[in-house]
């Protein structure tokens, strides 16, 4: 039931099928109601209970496999060592497209390891808190280009996970509201000590930069595992102005939403506006940064246009 994609001997990573893949999670738990799955789909990714049994399920005992690993070799490193040191969270990053549905595979992942007893505690930060406010971006000229890599604030990005790889915990870190479109000034998301810290986001796999001490640094240095949600391009631009649409039938009426000025568009002229702004946006960053991280991920997981995952590449090890 296992197939290649390419006969290259020298691809790092084993492409299972979606068949293969399915057969896995019978041997493990699947704590969740369908209401719950519900609950936490991202707005236009449909994800259901078969969907969660089959694709999440035993994605979440793999994770487990390596998190019980990590918590071994620590045990037996520190009694090498001869040290006391705390073990500090497991970090899961979880990368790909906008609407791609990254947000939901962050908060099934969640749910679903929460409910381990050996992981009860899982927190989930996104990098939208680690965007520069919109005032910054405007002043820099780069508004435009919000999501891209330079419109984030990489240093206290770094800082954090730092901070977490540290043992530093509780640590808050920014706010970001989607209605606004822009960090909310003094309120924080405060990342309580935890067993597994999922950081979610467009582009976590961003290979290293040359930092302020004349070293090269990178954001996944700190990652323990890492997913990317995968899919064509075409499949995803529909993806992204069909959301486009029910948002602006919905969370820009809000008088307080940034987009309200799209509220009063007929469903043409916001396909039209989401056209444009996916191909002078969206499109360029997922092709040009996003897309070229991937086989940087310890997990591929592989869309079809149907929002069903058809294939998982993992990485040989």
């Amino acid at each position: 039931m296992t197939s290649t994609t390419a006969a290259n001997s020298l691809d790092p990573f084993l492409h299972l099928t979606r068949e293969h893949w399915e057969s896995l999670a019978t041997s493990t738990p699947l704590p969740l109601s369908p209401e719950e799955v519900t609950s936490l789909s991202s707005l236009g990714d449909p994800i259901d209970l078969a969907e969660v049994d089959a694709v999440y399920r035993p994605l979440s005992a793999l994770i487990q496999l390596h998190v019980a690993s990590a918590l071994r070799r620590h045990i037996r490193t520190t009694e090498f060592l001869k040290t006391s040191e705390a073990h500090t969270p497991f970090v899961i990053a979880i990368a790909g497209s906008v609407a791609v549905g990254k947000s939901s595979v962050a908060r099934l992942l969640q749910r679903l390891l929460q409910r381990w007893s050996s992981t009860p505690r899982v927190e989930l930060v996104t990098t939208d808190g680690f965007l520069f406010p919109n005032e910054v971006l405007e002043k820099e000229g780069i508004m435009h280009r919000k999501g891209f890599p330079e419109s984030y604030d990489r240093r206290s990005f770094m800082g954090f996970m730092r901070a977490v790889k540290a043992g530093h915990l509780p640590i808050d870190v920014p706010n970001y509201d989607h209605v606004t479109y822009d960090i909310v000034p003094g309120h924080t998301q405060r990342v309580e000590d935890c067993d597994i810290l999922i950081v979610e986001g467009l582009n976590v796999l961003q290979p290293p930069k040359l930092g302020s001490s004349g070293q090269l640094t990178a954001v996944s240095d700190y990652f323990d595992l890492s997913i990317y949600v995968d899919a064509d391009v075409k499949a995803i631009e529909d993806w992204y102005i069909k959301r486009f649409i029910k948002l602006q039938q919905t969370a820009f009426a809000n008088p307080k939403s940034y987009f309200t000025r799209y509220a009063d568009l007929s469903e043409d002229q916001a396909r039209g506006i989401a056209g444009g702004i996916w191909r002078s946006v969206n499109a360029p960053n997922l092709i040009d940064n996003i897309e070229p991280t991937k086989s940087r991920a310890t997990v591929i997981l592989r869309k079809g246009a149907d929002h069903r995952m058809e294939s998982v590449y993992l990485r040989k090890s």
